[in-house]
C-alpha cells in the first residue's frame, strides 16, 4: 500500500535566524511500520515532523508521502493522509467545545453530519474522553487536552499517524491507554519522544537524530544496547533496561502493558 509510505531524501532546513536544523536527512518508512524518532532536545525531531505534512518546506531535498512528492500543490492531499498530533495540544484545539474540535477535520472533508458525529464519538471513546465532549478545551487539564488532540486526528481516519511527544502531561493510566491505542493502530506510525520506555513498547524501529543528522537507523533493541551511540546522542537507556539500584539486575524485552 504505497499511500502509507513516508520517505525523505537529503532533507535540509535552516530557520530564518540561520540555525541549521536538518542536515541531509534521509529515510524510508514502509506500510505498517512503527518508528520512533529519538534524540536530545534541539536535535531536530520536531522540525523533521513538521516537514511530513507540509508545515515546513525544505531548503533542499524532498519528502514523499505515498505516491505524492510533498509540494504546495499536493499538500492538502498529504494532510488528509498524515494525521499529526502536535507537541502542544493548544496548537490544535481552537473551537468552543471538544465536540467541535474533533468534528472540525471530518466536516472539512465534506462528510455528512451523521458520519461526522459517529467519528467524533468513536475517536473520543478510543482515548477515553467521551465524557469531555461538551466541555470547552480551555477548561481541560493538560492530559485531557492531549487525549482530545489525539481524538481530533483519529477522527480523520489517517493512513499515517505522526505524534510529537505524545505522553507529555499524561498520568500513568492515560499513558497506558495511549500505548494500547498505538498498538491497535495498524497503519504506519511515527513517534518523536523522550519516553524511551514507550518506544520499547510501541516501536520496533528507531531513528536516532543528533544535531540535525540521522546517526542511526535500526531495530529499537539494538539501538538501546549501543551504549556508545546513546552517549554520543545524549540519550540514556530506558528505565526498564537500567540496573536496579537495589539488586543490580535489569529487565529485558518488552514489558507487559496493564
Amino acid at each position: 500500500m504505497s499511500h502509507h509510505i513516508v520517505a525523505a531524501e537529503n532533507l535540509c532546513y535552516s530557520y530564518p535566524d540561520g540555525t541549521q536544523a536538518l542536515q541531509g536527512v534521509s529515510f524510508h518508512i514502509s506500510h505498517g511500520e512503527s518508528v520512533a524518532l529519538i534524540g536530545a532536545n534541539g536535535a531536530g525531531k520536531s522540525t523533521l515532523l513538521l516537514h511530513l505534512n507540509g508545515y515546513l518546506t525544505p531548503r533542499e531535498g524532498r519528502v514523499r508521502i505515498g505516491d505524492f512528492p510533498l509540494t504546495r500543490s499536493t499538500r492538502d492531499a498529504v494532510r488528509r493522509s498524515v494525521g499529526m498530533v502536535f507537541q502542544n495540544p493548544d496548537d490544535q484545539l481552537f473551537m468552543p467545545t471538544v465536540r467541535e474540535d474533533v468534528a472540525f477535520g471530518p466536516l472539512n472533508l465534506g462528510l455528512p453530519s451523521a458520519e461526522v458525529e459517529e467519528r467524533v464519538c468513536e475517536a473520543l471513546r478510543k482515548v477515553d474522553a467521551r465524557h469531555l465532549i461538551d466541555r470547552p478545551p480551555y477548561r481541560l487539564s493538560t492530559g485531557e487536552k492531549r487525549r482530545v488532540s489525539i481524538a481530533a486526528v483519529l477522527a480523520m481516519s489517517p493512513d499515517i499517524l505522526v505524534l510529537d511527544e505524545p505522553t507529555t502531561g499524561l498520568d500513568p493510566r492515560s499513558r497506558r491507554q495511549l500505548i494500547e491505542l498505538l498498538l491497535s493502530f495498524t497503519h504506519t506510525k511515527i513517534v518523536a519522544t523522550h519516553d524511551l520506555d514507550l518506544v520499547m513498547d510501541v516501536c520496533e524501529r528507531s531513528l536516532v537524530i543528533h544535531e540535525g543528522r540521522i546517526l542511526a537507523d535500526g531495530k529499537t533493541e539494538e539501538i538501546f544496547s549501543d551504549e556508545a551511540l546513546l552517549a554520543r546522542s545524549h540519550l540514556e537507556k530506558p528505565l526498564k533496561l537500567q540496573g536496579c539500584p537495589v539488586c543490580g539486575g535489569t529487565s529485558s524485552g518488552k514489558q507487559k502493558i496493564g
